[in-house]
């Protein structure tokens, strides 16, 4: 009987952060906080760092793939300095928007607590954020306020590397990152599961402080000069804005995203 394809699992890119760079990969393996899967090291690498990455390595009893330079460059996503050494460390709260939806929806059909005033359910979604530090400053502010998540599409943004992990003070490989392909794409999986999606603009519908929330909320944050595209615009269902004065057009995305974060922090439930 045939039972037809077999579902594949998530994506590597979804479930581990690619750390690349001799000094970051030994400072991974030595970090007892984080947890290396795999290390793959080109076949023409070689010195003392390498010898102490193998060691390391050797010593965890961790797989290490000896393969070519140029499969080690496409593994980085970097062709300058990935130095002939990539790891795989797992990210325990990144995942693929669309498992996280699933859960989403079976805790929402789950949770009733009549008379108890629901928690917002919220996420973050990027929008052709491109500034590292940016996005950084983001996740790890997310994570601090207890975000469900942040949405990091591949297409658009900076893939979770070296100046995301810095900017984040390491936060990034704790974070709740939510992968998938565009923004859009997200904008529209996040409103079939019964998100709002709100924009942030300086003339929106409601400020931000005043607006009466849904409890499954999603947060569009643009572009840093030209803000939410307009593939994302189409998708958005009420535009809020954050209160400015002294002149001020506009925020920081950053900040934008700490003045939402900490709003719902208010909010919740004491």
């Amino acid at each position: 009987m045939h039972s037809g394809p077999k579902k594949q699992g998530p994506s590597p890119r979804d479930v581990f952060i690619t750390v690349y760079g001799r000094k970051p990969v030994l400072e991974a393996l030595d970090n007892p906080a984080l947890t290396v899967a795999k290390v793959h090291v080109a076949d023409n690498a070689h010195g003392d760092t390498v010898d102490a990455i193998l060691r390391a390595a050797g010593d965890a009893d961790l797989e290490v793939e000896r393969t070519s330079a140029q499969r080690v460059k496409l593994l980085a996503g970097n062709g300058r300095h990935d130095q002939g050494v990539v790891a795989d460390v797992v990210a325990p709260r990144m995942q693929p928007l669309e498992d996280f939806l699933r859960r989403t929806r079976r805790h929402a059909r789950g949770d009733t607590h009549p008379g108890r005033k629901p928690q917002t359910t919220a996420v973050l979604v990027l929008d052709a954020i491109t500034n590292p530090s940016n996005v950084g400053m983001i996740l790890r502010t997310a994570t601090a306020a207890g975000l469900d998540g942040v949405v990091l599409p591949h297409s658009g943004t900076p893939e979770v590397g070296p100046l995301v992990i810095k900017a984040s003070a390491g936060v990034a490989f704790r974070a709740p990152i939510l992968r998938c392909t565009t923004a859009a794409q997200a904008a529209h999986l996040l409103r079939q599961a019964g998100f709002v999606v709100y924009g942030l603009a300086g003339t929106g519908d409601a400020p931000l402080y005043d607006a009466e929330l849904a409890p499954m909320a999603a947060f569009v944050l643009g572009n840093e000069t030209r803000g939410v595209t307009p593939e994302v615009r189409r998708q958005v269902e009420q535009w809020l804005s954050i209160p400015l004065f002294g002149g001020v057009e506009s925020l920081n995305v950053a900040s934008a995203a700490a003045v939402v974060a900490y709003e719902l922090v208010r909010r919740r439930p004491r």
